[in-house]
């Protein structure tokens, strides 16, 4: 019988980056890794439709226990963040003392609003060479301590629950696949938000955009009135975007337009964004002010200059969700039973909750406990993974 903090330390250290150059489902072997796994496990607890199907995603459910006829399910993600590269190296701070964190290639994990909070705690961050993997281990981890204590048998009552880990979320495939008739739930919740108490039923509306740019090279010293700089056109049509309208200067319901990557010379260039807004309305006028851009552009130095590929991802779960509040409100009285106050919250981003909602099992996101997701200071309180159990008990149990 092992801890949540134990079953976490077990998945991080299993490689499971996602790929988004690979059209392959998983896009990575290592997510194979983790999905035998945790069947493993499962199949040990007695979960006795314990799976994973042909494309990496695992299923499982647990019958209930007494007079409860709700069937809840819990779902994760097995994948992990590509933002840098590397395996997870884990570090464990028995007794957060407070104060600056000094990893172990000299990162300093300082300067945040809720370090302060965190005194005392056991926390597990990186050695500064790679992300953490709380997102979305944690709640993976968080998940399977649910099913052993569901299993043992001297479990509490509880009602049915329907356990789903998924693949490539973070490369926004996470739900392409998934088999909800088999999964059969009545509604679900990941568990892939932040810190203790986040609550989320409302999300952005996502799309991603491609800007190609084709130019005319010619040598430098006869080039007047003949070249078309790729990199320096591509430059201009960044420069047209509302510069305050980035991440950097946005926060809770404010929109933004998300340079991800660009390359390029004087032949060819290309910009990769992404573009969220929770309002669906300004979410269209954000893809029609790229497409502006791009006519402009052509007008001045000539048509195909630019092309401009605009493909949406999800949209706001909210508009579905609104309908069931009830299935919301119920989260909030598990983390109150729990002893945490609930804190509902847009999520600046997306989950696989956000497109299964719109595929028909409503699926509001719960917190998982951790901070700093997709980066080198990320980190995660051991207590705020065993409250995130506790909330999840509640969730399932009989005094809801």
């Amino acid at each position: 019988m092992s801890t949540v903090k134990e079953k976490f330390l077990r998945y991080i250290q299993i490689e499971s980056t996602s790929d988004e150059a690979c059209p392959e489902c998983p896009s990575t072997p290592g997510q194979w890794n983790v999905a035998r796994q945790l069947v493993a496990e499962l199949q040990a607890m007695g979960v006795a439709d314990a799976r994973v199907d042909g494309n990496c995603y695992v299923y499982g459910t647990i019958p209930a226990k007494g007079d409860h006829p709700e069937r809840i399910g819990l779902i994760a993600h097995m994948d992990t963040s590509d933002a840098v590269k590397g395996a997870t190296h884990p570090q464990v701070i028995p007794c957060y003392e407070g104060g600056p964190i000094t990893l172990l290639n000299g990162v300093i994990i300082d300067g945040f609003d809720f370090l302060p909070s965190l005194a005392g705690q056991e926390l597990i961050v990186t050695d500064g060479t790679s992300v953490l993997g709380a997102d979305d281990k944690a709640g993976v981890a968080e998940i399977m301590q649910l099913a052993q204590i569901l299993t043992a048998p001297d479990a509490p009552e509880h009602c049915t629950v329907c356990i789903g880990f998924t693949p490539d979320e973070e490369i926004g495939r996470g739900a392409d696949l998934f088999d909800i008739p088999g999964f059969s739930a009545d509604w679900a919740y990941t568990v892939d938000g932040g810190a203790l108490g986040e609550l989320e039923y409302e999300n952005f509306n996502a799309a991603s955009c491609r800007v190609t740019v084709r130019g005319v090279n010619i040598h430098p010293g006869s080039a007047k009135n003949q070249m078309k700089n790729a990199a320096l056109i591509a430059m201009e049509w960044n420069s047209l975007l509302p510069p305050a309208e980035i991440p950097a200067h946005t926060e809770k319901y404010e929109g933004f337009f998300h340079l991800s990557s660009m390359e390029g010379d004087e032949e060819n260039a290309t910009l990769k964004y992404i573009i969220r807004d929770h309002s669906k309305q300004r979410f269209e006028e954000r893809k029609e002010t790229c497409r502006r851009i791009t006519a402009f552009i052509n007008a001045r130095y000539g048509e195909d200059t630019v092309h401009c590929e605009i493909n949406d991802s999800y949209y706001n779960m909210r508009e579905v969700l609104e309908q069931r509040m009830d299935i919301v409100d119920r989260a909030a009285a598990a983390f109150e039973s729990a002893g945490v106050k609930p804190v509902r919250q847009p999520i600046r981003g997306g989950t696989d909750g956000a497109r299964l909602s719109y595929m028909g099992l409503l699926c509001p996101n719960l917190s998982t406990g951790g901070y700093n997701f997709h980066g080198r200071k990320e980190l995660i309180p051991v207590p705020a993974m065993e409250k995130m159990v506790e909330v999840l008990l509640c969730l399932v149990g009989a005094q809801q």
